[in-house]
C-alpha cells in the first residue's frame, strides 16, 4: 500500500507537469521592492505582490524591527497564555483597535490563523454561519470548522437577495454570524458594505469582515471598507493582516469588542495551542500602522497608479475585472495558458502569476496584476508593453 501511495503521488505530481498547471516556486535574492532580483531570471517589475503600499523594504520599518530584535530577542517559544505575552502585544493590539475604531484587537501569527480560530471559537450549537461564495479559502475553512450543530451556508457572489434567502432561512437560529472578504482577492471587487450591513440589521445578525486585501489600500486614509463608504459602525468583527499593505512581514488580527476579543483567548485553538506572533513582527506592524497614520498620502498615491495601469490596459482593447482596489485581474480562461502567459512576461521582466482552478473557478483562469506604490510610473510604462505582447486580445 505504502509502494502505490507513492506511485500515485508521482502520477498525479507528472499529470500536473504534463497540463502545464505545475507550480514551481520562484525565489528572490534581496529585498521586495518596485523591482526585484529573480533567481535566474533577473531584474523584475513586482506586479504579483500584496506589498501595496511599499512599505516592505522601508528603512523606518526595518530600523524598528532591529530593535525588536535587540530588545526581544529572535522568538517567544510559548503560546500566548503561558509567557509568550510581551508588552509589545498589548501596545500593537491597542494599536489595530485605535486605527479601525474597534473597541479591542488580537494578534494572530498570521490572517489565516485568525479566520479559522475566531469562526468556530464563536458559534455553538444551534447558531448559523452565512459566507459569500466567493470568501477567501481561510474563512471557508473556518466555516468548516465549526461545532457540530452549527448550521452553515453560502450566499451567491454580493448577491443580497440570495443572502436574504438564507437570513431569512436563519431566522429559528441561536447567533447568525454573515462574514464577507472586504475586498475580494482574486476579483479586487469590493464587498456591498452598506447593503449587508442594512440586512444584517433587519434579521439581527452579526457581521465579519476580512479586510486583508482592504487594509492600507482602501479608504481615504486606508482604513479598510468601511471608511471606503464612510461608514463607522455596523460590522462587528474586521480580521486582516500585516502580511500585506501593513509591511508585509505576517502576521494577522481580529479587531472587534473587548468581549469577543477575551473569549478569543479563552477559546481559539491557535492562541491555546499555538506560539504567540513573534515580537519583531508586532515591531514591523506597529511602525508599518504608524508610517502609515503619518504618510496617508501613499494610500491615494497607490490609488492614482492603479487607476492609471487600468485605464492603460482597457485602452489596449483588454478588459480587467472592474473594481476600486489594487487588484487588477485580466482574465484568460484555460489554467495552462494563463501559467504560460506569467511565464513568458517573466521572460520580459514583469513578475506576474497565473490563477486558475482550484484558486479560481474552472474556465476563469487569470493574471492578477497587484499595484504597489513602490512601482514607478516608468515601471508600470514597462510593464504595459509586456503585457501588450503578452495577453492575446
Amino acid at each position: 500500500m505504502r509502494r502505490d501511495f507513492y506511485k500515485q503521488l508521482a502520477g498525479e505530481l507528472e499529470s500536473l507537469r504534463q497540463k502545464g498547471t505545475y507550480k514551481h516556486f520562484k525565489y528572490n535574492t534581496g529585498a521586495l521592492e518596485g523591482r526585484v532580483n529573480i533567481e535566474g531570471f533577473g531584474e523584475e517589475i513586482m506586479l504579483c505582490s500584496n506589498n501595496y503600499l511599499g512599505l516592505a523594504n522601508k528603512k523606518e520599518i526595518i530600523k524598528a524591527a532591529h530593535e525588536a530584535l535587540d530588545k526581544y530577542g529572535a522568538g517567544a517559544s510559548s503560546v500566548r497564555f503561558i509567557c509568550g505575552t510581551f508588552d509589545i502585544h498589548r501596545t500593537l493590539e491597542e494599536k489595530v483597535a485605535s486605527f479601525l475604531g474597534m473597541e479591542a484587537s488580537l494578534t494572530y501569527t498570521s490572517c489565516w490563523a485568525a479566520n479559522t480560530a475566531c469562526i468556530p471559537a464563536l458559534l455553538v450549537e444551534g447558531d448559523t454561519v452565512i459566507s459569500d461564495e466567493l470568501n477567501h479559502a481561510s474563512i471557508i475553512d473556518g466555516c468548516k470548522a465549526v461545532a457540530k450543530g452549527v448550521k452553515r451556508a453560502v450566499y451567491k457572489h454580493s448577491d443580497m437577495a440570495s443572502l436574504e434567502e438564507k437570513l431569512k432561512e436563519a431566522a429559528d437560529s441561536g447567533a447568525v454570524l454573515v462574514i464577507t472578504d472586504g475586498v475580494f482577492s482574486m476579483e479586487g471587487y469590493i464587498a456591498k458594505l452598506p447593503e449587508i450591513i442594512a440586512l444584517c440589521k433587519k434579521y439581527n445578525a452579526l457581521l465579519m469582515v476580512d479586510d486583508s486585501h482592504a487594509t492600507g489600500v482602501i479608504g481615504k486614509t486606508g482604513r479598510g471598507t468601511m471608511e471606503y463608504f464612510n461608514i463607522t459602525e455596523g460590522v462587528d468583527i474586521i480580521s486582516g493582516t500585516f502580511g500585506k499593505a501593513l509591511g508585509g512581514a505576517g502576521g494577522g488580527f481580529i479587531a472587534a469588542s473587548k468581549d469577543i476579543c477575551a473569549m478569543l483567548v479563552q477559546r481559539s485553538r491557535p492562541h491555546l495551542f499555538s506560539n504567540c506572533l513573534p515580537p519583531v513582527l508586532c515591531a514591523i506592524a506597529m511602525s508599518a500602522v504608524e508610517y502609515l497614520e503619518k504618510n496617508p498620502q501613499i494610500v491615494a498615491s497607490l490609488g492614482e497608479k492603479t487607476r492609471y495601469m487600468r485605464q492603460k490596459i482597457q485602452a489596449m482593447g483588454l478588459k480587467p475585472l472592474e473594481g476600486d482596489s489594487a487588484i487588477i485581474p485580466i482574465i484568460i480562461g484555460d489554467t495552462a495558458k494563463a501559467i504560460a502567459t506569467s511565464e513568458k512576461m517573466m521572460k520580459e521582466g514583469v513578475f506576474t502569476i497565473g490563477f486558475g482552478f482550484p484558486v479560481v473557478p474552472e474556465g476563469a483562469a487569470r493574471i492578477r496584476l497587484q499595484i504597489s506604490d513602490a512601482l514607478s510610473y516608468e515601471d508600470l510604462d514597462k510593464a504595459l508593453a509586456v503585457i501588450k505582447n503578452a495577453v492575446s486580445l
